[in-house]
C-alpha cells in the first residue's frame, strides 16, 4: 500500500486560527510533509512564525527548488503560487487563479499529478471556491481528501464547494487525528464521535458547478464521515 506522506492544505478567511489549531495537535515526528496555501495576496506574512509557536513542527516559507521533507511545514509566500515538481517545491509567479495568488488549486493539481495516492488534500475555512477543483484532482488520482465541516468553519464557502469531493467531512477538532490515521495507513478508520452530520453540509448549500467537462458534483465519489449521534 502506498504510504501517504504529503499533506496539502488550502484555506482563506479565518484560516490562521484554523491552521494553528490543526498543527498544535500534530506530533513532532509526523511522517509527512505539509504544504500550505493561505490567501495572503501581496501582503506580508508571518504565518510560519505563528505556526512555529502553535505546534512542534518547523514551519518556513517555501523556497523555490527546495526538497520537501517529512516533519516540516512549507507555506506559500506572498504573491507566489506554490507547486510540486518531482521531489521539490517550486514557486511560480503565474496568473491569478480564483482571484488569488497564491492560490490553492495549483498546489493541489500539481501534488495530485506528481504523487497521486501519496497526497492528503485538506480544505479549511474560506470564501468562494478555490481548492474545489484541485481537491477533485487529488481524489481522482487516488489521494485522500478531507474538508472542514462547513457548520464548523469561520467561512463556509470553500468547504461547501469542496464537500462533493471529500472522503471525510470533519469539524476542526477531528482533523489532526484523521490525518495521523491516514499517514499511518488506517485508510478506512472513521472517527465517528467527531464526524459531522451530512445535513450540516447539505443544508442551505447550492450545488457547485462542474469542475471538469462531463463531471458533475452528483457524480463525485466523495464519502462523508459517519454522523455523530
Amino acid at each position: 500500500m502506498t504510504r501517504r506522506d504529503f499533506i496539502a492544505i488550502g484555506t482563506s478567511s479565518g484560516g490562521v486560527d484554523a491552521l494553528r489549531a490543526v498543527v498544535s495537535r500534530l506530533p513532532h515526528d509526523l511522517r509527512a510533509a505539509i504544504a500550505i496555501v493561505l490567501h495572503v495576496g501581496t501582503h506580508g506574512s508571518i504565518l510560519p512564525s505563528l505556526l512555529n509557536m502553535a505546534g512542534p513542527l518547523h514551519a518556513v516559507h517555501a523556497a523555490d527548488g527546495e526538497t520537501y521533507a517529512c516533519g516540516r511545514i512549507y507555506v506559500a509566500p506572498p504573491d507566489q503560487h506554490l507547486i510540486v515538481e518531482g521531489s521539490r517545491l517550486r514557486l511560480v509567479h503565474g496568473a491569478k487563479e480564483n482571484f488569488a495568488r497564491p492560490a490553492i488549486d495549483p498546489l493541489f493539481r500539481s501534488a495530485a499529478a506528481e504523487m497521486g495516492p501519496r497526497v492528503i488534500g485538506v480544505i479549511l475555512t474560506g470564501l468562494l471556491d478555490d481548492g474545489a477543483a484541485g481537491l477533485e484532482a487529488i481524489q481522482t488520482c487516488g489521494g485522500a481528501t478531507i474538508v472542514q465541516d462547513p457548520a464548523d468553519a469561520f467561512a463556509r464557502g470553500m468547504p461547501l464547494h469542496a464537500s462533493p469531493f471529500a472522503d471525510d467531512i470533519l469539524p476542526l477538532a477531528g482533523l489532526p487525528r484523521r490525518l495521523i490515521e491516514l499517514i499511518d495507513g488506517k485508510r478506512d478508520a472513521r472517527a465517528t464521535d467527531e464526524a459531522a452530520p451530512r445535513d450540516a453540509v447539505e443544508r442551505d448549500a447550492t450545488p457547485p458547478r462542474a469542475r471538469f467537462p462531463g463531471t458533475t458534483p452528483s457524480g463525485a465519489r466523495g464519502r462523508r464521515a459517519s454522523p455523530s449521534r
